[in-house]
């Protein structure tokens, strides 16, 4: 649809039908009685989708003037016919530019993710990720299929996963880029008799960390990745990449090849997208992840070519759907005991956030991928764990 002045002149009467039309093919109703209908409790939501798009549904949700209730399952029906694509609002064409003239991930720019995203309390993170403070996609399945995990043990199933991957054994150092709160090298250092390193550019994810590997032959850092200088027998980095950006993705694997010793591995587990971009919703870039970008099998495999072997390619992006329903339903319990700061806004914030990632992730528009690179391929061949 080609949203014209004339019609954002219209009447709100009018405005509103052109949204009901807007979403037809959605199959989602406007005060409708369907869990995916949409309740408008103020009109201006019409005029605020038609310019702004993404950005305008997402703001309009956080101040009220709408509700739904089952917005995953109202994503999931707009991203299934791709009505982004229809309505993309002046807000996305400038995020388009300014992705394309400027290095949005330079290491002057590098800490600001962890200050307005990682930083916003460990409250609130303990309370939605559970005790292992793990923020990536958790592992729900067996050699056998899918199964019934709870989210704690789905991600140590995760842990283990790319612990076996890695072929740890006791005596390796390991290099964790991106290392959140420790939870990854505090399992590898416990279970699997390692040693490492951590970098994160979140001080609260450092200071936590710290206190979670206390004891543990493992150090943390509070420091940029394109900083780290050293040799190790396995790297890995879990739900960082997303991070890097496209015009850093080059600099990123020549850092984890130079600090991967010529016979380690290298393990990363991603978000990415099927279509190369170098751009994200608006709505997510201002409020959750500024400054991110999801990685193409194109975009990635361009940047690592010459560097690494792809031993192995493994997709279980479907798992993250049942991780982000978890996330929400600890969060939304832990909602009344938590401080104050987190206001009524903030919630309808951070529930949109996870409910329309639910969507990207159960309609496929986006995957989880974990890469095993060797520098010079494994002799004899490698095989996969699962």
């Amino acid at each position: 649809m080609n949203i014209t002045r004339e019609h954002l002149a219209l009447p709100g009467s009018a405005l509103r039908r052109r949204v009901e039309h807007l979403l037809a093919p959605a199959d989602i109703h406007i005060d409708g009685g369907r869990p995916w209908d949409i309740q408008v409790h103020d009109e201006s939501v019409y005029f605020r989708l038609l310019t702004q798009g993404s950005l305008g549904l997402g703001e309009s949700y956080m101040d009220g003037a709408w509700d739904c209730r089952s917005l995953d399952g109202m994503f999931y029906r707009m991203l299934s016919v791709r009505l982004e694509e229809r309505v993309r609002g002046l807000s996305a064409l400038w995020d388009l530019l300014h992705a394309h003239l400027v290095n949005l991930q330079a290491p002057r720019r590098s800490f600001e993710v962890g200050e307005r995203h990682y930083d916003l309390g460990n409250d609130l993170y303990r309370a939605m990720l559970g005790p292992r403070m793990i923020y990536s996609c958790g592992y729900w399945r067996t050699p056998a299929g899918p199964v019934a995990f709870d989210l704690d043990s789905a991600q140590e199933a995760k842990l283990d996963l790319v612990c076996r991957k890695l072929g740890l054994r006791q005596g390796h150092r390991i290099l964790d880029i991106g290392c959140g709160w420790g939870g990854a090298l505090k399992f590898a250092a416990e279970r699997y008799g390692v040693s490492g390193v951590g970098v994160t550019v979140s001080r609260e994810q450092a200071d936590y960390a710290r206190e979670q590997c206390a004891g543990l032959p493992v150090e943390i850092r509070l420091q940029d990745y394109r900083e780290v200088d050293e040799r190790f027998d396995r790297v890995f980095s879990l739900g960082m990449f997303e991070h890097v950006g496209v015009k850093n993705y080059r600099c990123y694997f020549e850092v984890a090849r130079h600090c991967v010793k010529d016979d380690g591995l290298f393990l990363l587990h991603s978000i990415g997208r099927d279509e190369s971009s170098n751009r994200i919703d608006p709505w997510i870039a201002r409020y959750i992840f500024p400054n991110s970008m999801l990685p193409s099998p194109a975009q990635t495999a361009r940047a690592l070519e010459g560097l690494f072997v792809i031993e192995d390619w493994h997709n279980f992006g479907a798992d993250y759907d049942l991780t982000l329903q978890a996330w929400l339903r600890n969060v939304e319990k832990a909602w009344p005991s938590l401080d104050a700061r987190y206001d009524e806004r903030f919630r309808r914030m951070w529930r949109y956030y996870l409910t329309q990632s639910m969507a990207v992730f159960r309609c496929r528009r986006a995957q989880l991928w974990q890469l095993v690179l060797s520098p010079n391929g494994v002799p004899g061949g490698y095989v996969a764990a699962r």
